[in-house]
């Protein structure tokens, strides 16, 4: 997996600008009322045209980089979820993610802090993210896996298991 570094020293006006534009329709999100068509329209202004259909996004959500987002059909985020997103975030179809949960694609250079290291997460298809729990970057949630509530996943999980812990290690296979 590549991991890309990122000095925000030196991002370019254009970035800064999305930046704060993206930080203001967030705070303007999260303070609208949820379930009417002004919190869907500002919800479709922070992720553009990476948002699939019928998918619920509750309010309280934070975070930075939403264009690096992509979120499949029919994916439920329950509040206070925190997307971390310089390395890239990937939903797909049917994920659950419950109240709390941290999404986070990039981290800090030991040595430089002011360089980011990012590496993409991906959650795919119908896993469930438990409540409270921590993704890391570079991490691969697979195809119906179940992240218990309080995880902190370092290493991709597998389909089709339930892993829990900190760091998260695996429970059981799902039958």
């Amino acid at each position: 997996m590549d991991e890309i570094r990122v000095d925000s020293r030196e991002l370019t006006p254009e970035e800064m600008s999305e930046g704060v534009r993206q930080a203001q329709v967030l705070f303007r999100l999260n303070q609208t009322m949820p379930y009417t068509e002004e919190y869907d329209h500002l919800v479709k202004e922070l992720f553009g045209d990476h948002i699939g259909a019928g998918v619920r996004i509750m309010p309280g959500l934070t975070g930075v980089c939403f264009h690096k987002v992509n979120i499949g059909d029919e994916v439920l985020i329950m509040n206070n979820c925190l997307m971390m997103s310089r390395g890239g975030i990937t939903l797909d179809e049917g994920v659950m993610i419950a109240a709390n949960v941290q999404l986070i694609s990039n981290n800090h250079d030991i040595h430089d802090r002011y360089v980011l290291v990012c590496k993409p997460v991906h959650i795919c298809r119908n896993a469930w993210i438990g409540a409270g729990a921590t993704i890391l970057p570079g991490v691969t949630v697979g195809e119906n896996a179940v992240v218990a509530a309080g995880a902190i996943v370092t290493k991709n999980v597998a389909p089709n298991t339930i892993v829990g812990g900190n760091p998260a290690k695996l429970i059981r296979e799902i039958d």
